[in-house]
């Protein structure tokens, strides 16, 4: 790999991190669910990602429409239309046959009386009075329809049977009404045009319709402001601008402006041969995601340091999206079984059920995890078969790889032998502790050379979870054992080396005398003595700390844990300084303690190396499939500083009960996430509704008395209204208090989750959080 030193992180040349023989000659066919080749990675560049709440899947995300208030049952809306309807032709009918007195009172009052024959009942006498009548009847006939529409509710049922259902349903449906109202018209059906025509005459004149030219212009007036309403409600002018003219941007969508393809940022710092070299790659289908998040990676690094800018135009230039790779050289995964959206970091784990447990808003949108999630820890629970290591594990694991491959985070992934964590391939170390073939070894002592470090991490690994042992007692013993060795062999002593010395072996302890006596390390007798001088006395624990290396001195483990400089150990300081994808399998099966030990230490020596890092740019993450046994109370602090340095782990438990009891509210505490899988008990169901609090809600209490009526008029009205709403007259006592209830309850959590499910609380490490949300993991 040619990098010119602008993508290598600092010191992974001093340390280099294992890798293949060589990378693989021609980049891996393209994945599943990864951007297809030209166009539609030039797309996948384009689309949208709105910036929303976290855990937001963002690619390509638009906002739920505002929520809706529950409205009227269709058969009411519907009955209450035509009995509206009925009442307007009837009313209309007794108005146009004479049948409502003192009908022209009103006319009469601000018109001539000598228009009108003599009483109250007295028709028009004149012509002036008879069209003076006619534009009254129109008036009081709008009105009259203006009424009855809004009682009968008619735009409620046009919005929810006719606009909803979009168009051309909707420009088709309002252009058949035009087309009626037309017709009632120009048959003088409904009053419009001789009124409109009367008022007209009042205005210009009768001259104006000597001329035939004038009346048509009119009639055309008249027909287009009949249908004008109705063009307005089928929106026919964006019918016809979205057939015959550019299509309006959907809501989101980014403004028009430079494609990211064209890497406008490379052009904006006068680097156009390399951002024209970019864009064609990426155009002719030869760039993928990773390379494209890789790069600008790199060029944002090499921004903020000018001297690394030329480097990294050369690379480009000669090598075009095959530039700067990750050091084992490849440029995808062989495989991919989730979604990704590299640009924001995502990965898809589900979708948002339609649940009255989760806000309005949320529901049916995207659910994701991001290194801004994980940077707070997740800490998922749910017994076997739940889907932990398919549905989350092994998603958020792909991801961090390929994160890694974009030089933006380095990953450890561990589990027992035979867990779904990925092709071999797909990590640029694999160690099979247990197995003979296995190319990798694992450091006990995390790469350190300072044997108080090292003792203070390995006592974590080998008796933190034991109570009756203080943790800071078993460091300063292994520390008076392992100072000593390593001063006089300049190398930590190996398990079964260990081991003897722990069990004051006498041979052992006077080859480790005579090798410090000969080297001249007099400060070190004396440590040697101390730990002679304790051997034996009331809590002591020597004893301890031996029986459990002996878990490790095992005929199954033979080759593995030396220090000898033939050593083949990968220590967990890589994670330092390089964006390393580490796997390793533990033999759960045959040697249970032994793993359990072994992932406890393997999180004490996360902690403490992701802590002491002095470049916290790259984001590192532990992903432990099974963490029973593996808590202590020093690994629960090491996991809450864990946020401010840019780091995270994800915690996999069958039941909350594989951590002492002293430690439930400490490990919720410090995790930001939490997700509970479908099946746990109401034990631990009732530890995650405690640590996700209560919220305020509005309840209503409704008591309904049924209503007897004695009149026979009351009852005819009420038989109407049960006929229109199809329930009987009730009156309502309704009750409004405001309570406080747990988000979810201990039962619901056992109970109600369906499977392939998951509740999960997110929590940012800017504080940004969200409820706890039902998902369905196959979404």
């Amino acid at each position: 790999m040619d990098t010119d030193g602008t993508h290598d992180s600092r010191g992974t040349r001093a340390n280099p991190v294992p890798r293949p023989a060589a990378p693989p000659p021609q980049p891996p066919p393209r994945p599943a669910y990864a951007p297809g080749a030209s166009s539609s990675f030039v797309e996948w560049l384009r689309a949208p990602r709105p910036a929303r709440e976290p855990g937001v899947w963002r690619y390509g995300h638009t906002p739920r429409p505002p929520e809706k208030p529950e409205g009227v049952p269709d058969r009411a809306l519907i009955v209450g239309v035509l009995i509206s309807a009925l009442i307007t032709t009837l009313i209309w009918a007794l108005w146009r046959n004479g049948y409502i007195p003192y009908r022209l009172v009103p006319l009469k009052l601000f018109t001539p009386g000598d228009w009108w024959y003599a009483g109250s009942f007295g028709g028009p006498r004149t012509r002036e009075a008879g069209e003076a009548v006619v534009v009254y009847e129109a008036l009081l006939f709008g009105v009259l329809v203006y009424f009855c529409a809004r009682m009968g509710n008619w735009a409620e049922l046009f919005r929810r049977h006719v606009v909803s259902r979009g168009q051309p349903f909707l420009a088709g449906v309002t252009a058949l009404l035009g087309a009626l109202a037309l017709l009632l018209v120009w048959k003088e059906t409904v009053p419009v045009a001789r009124p409109v025509l009367i008022v007209v005459v009042w205005i210009a004149g009768g001259e104006l319709f000597q001329s035939q030219g004038v009346v048509n212009v009119i009639y055309v007036l008249i027909s287009a402001a009949v249908l004008w309403p109705f063009a307005r409600l089928g929106n026919w002018r964006g019918l016809w601008a979205a057939r015959f003219r550019a299509a309006p941007l959907p809501a989101g969508a980014p403004a028009p402006g430079p494609s990211p393809a064209e890497w406008p940022e490379l052009r904006a710092a006068g680097e156009t041969d390399a951002a024209d070299t970019l864009t064609a790659e990426a155009r002719t289908g030869r760039m993928n995601d990773v390379d494209c998040v890789r790069l600008r990676h790199a060029w944002a690094g090499a921004r903020d340091r000018p001297e690394r800018i030329r480097p990294f135009t050369d690379a480009v230039l000669r090598q075009g999206a095959a530039a700067l790779t990750h050091p084992s050289g490849a440029r995808d995964l062989p495989r991919r079984a989730a979604r990704h959206d590299l640009l924001t970091g995502q990965v898809r784990i589900g979708r948002c059920a339609d649940d009255p447990h989760n806000p309005y808003e949320r529901r049916g949108s995207g659910l994701a995890l991001d290194p801004a999630l994980l940077g707070t820890s997740l800490l998922a629970v749910g017994p076997p078969g739940t889907g932990k290591s398919g549905r989350l594990v092994g998603p958020v694991v792909e991801s961090l790889a390929l994160q890694a491959l974009a030089g933006q985070a380095a990953v450890v992934a561990v589990g027992a032998t035979g867990t779904p964590l990925g092709h071999d391939n797909a990590y640029d170390v694999v160690i099979r502790i247990g197995d003979p073939g296995s190319r990798h070894d694992f450091d006990l002592y995390a790469g350190t050379t300072d044997p108080d470090e090292a003792a203070s991490v390995l006592a974590e690994g080998l008796v933190g979870d034991l109570a009756t042992v203080d943790s800071r007692r078993a460091a300063a013993a292994l520390a008076q054992l392992l100072g000593p060795y390593h001063a006089a062999h300049g190398r930590f002593p190996a398990v079964p080396d260990l081991r003897e010395l722990l069990d004051g072996a006498p041979a052992a302890l006077a080859a480790l005398r005579a090798a410090l006596g000969a080297a001249g390390q007099r400060p070190m007798l004396r440590e040697l003595d101390a730990r002679a001088r304790q051997a034996g006395s009331a809590g002591d624990p020597g004893p301890l700390l031996s029986d459990r290396i002996a878990l490790l001195d095992r005929p199954a483990f033979a080759g593995f844990f030396r220090t000898g400089p033939d050593t083949r150990a990968f220590s967990l300081r890589s994670v330092e300084q390089a964006p390393v994808r580490v796997r390793i399998d533990l033999p759960e099966r045959g040697q249970a303690e032994a793993s359990r030990l072994l992932a406890r230490l393997i999180l004490a020596q996360f902690t403490a190396v992701a802590a002491a890092r002095t470049d916290r740019s790259l984001f590192v993450c532990l992903v432990l499939d099974d963490a029973t046994h593996t808590l202590t109370p020093e690994t629960v602090r090491g996991v809450r500083r864990l946020r401010s340095v840019n780091a995270g782990a994800v915690l996999a438990l069958r039941t909350i009960d594989d951590v002492a009891e002293g430690l439930h509210t400490a490990l919720l505490g410090a995790v930001g996430c939490h997700m509970s899988f479908p099946g746990v008990t109401t034990w631990d169901g009732k530890r995650f509704a405690e640590s996700w609090g209560k919220e305020w809600v509005e309840t209503r209490e409704v008591a309904r008395h049924t209503v007897f009526a004695d009149q026979p008029f009351t009852r005819a009205l009420h038989a109407l209204r049960k006929l229109v709403t199809g329930r009987a007259v009730t009156t309502d006592a309704v009750t409004v208090r405001q309570v406080e209830r747990e988000r979810w309850s201990a039962s619901e959590l056992a109970n109600s989750v369906p499977a392939g499910h998951a509740v999960l609380s997110l929590r940012t490490v800017r504080g940004e959080h969200t409820p706890p949300l039902l998902v369905d993991l196959d979404g």
